[in-house]
């Protein structure tokens, strides 16, 4: 499977953030499920000083090993989640 362009851009996005030191985690509200989601978000403030919160990532609840399998390096092992 390919990885998406707005997948790639938005992982862009999140390094650029993290390079400026503007990321966050906040507490969202999900639109599909009304539920309360911790985000990994990009910050950035607009000519008027207003900071604005882009969300890029979705934290998981649990252990994510749980909820999903690594993917295999080039030997065909699982890569070390350590």
């Amino acid at each position: 499977m390919a990885i998406p362009e707005g997948y790639k851009h938005n992982f862009e996005t999140l390094c650029r953030a993290r390079d400026d030191r503007a990321l966050c985690i906040m507490e969202c509200k999900d639109r599909v499920t009304g539920k309360m989601v911790v985000a990994v978000c990009a910050a950035w403030t607009d000519e008027e000083g207003i900071v604005h919160m882009v969300p890029v990532a979705k934290m998981f609840d649990g252990d994510p090993y749980e909820e999903i399998d690594p993917p295999e390096v080039g030997d065909g092992k699982e890569a070390d989640h350590g």
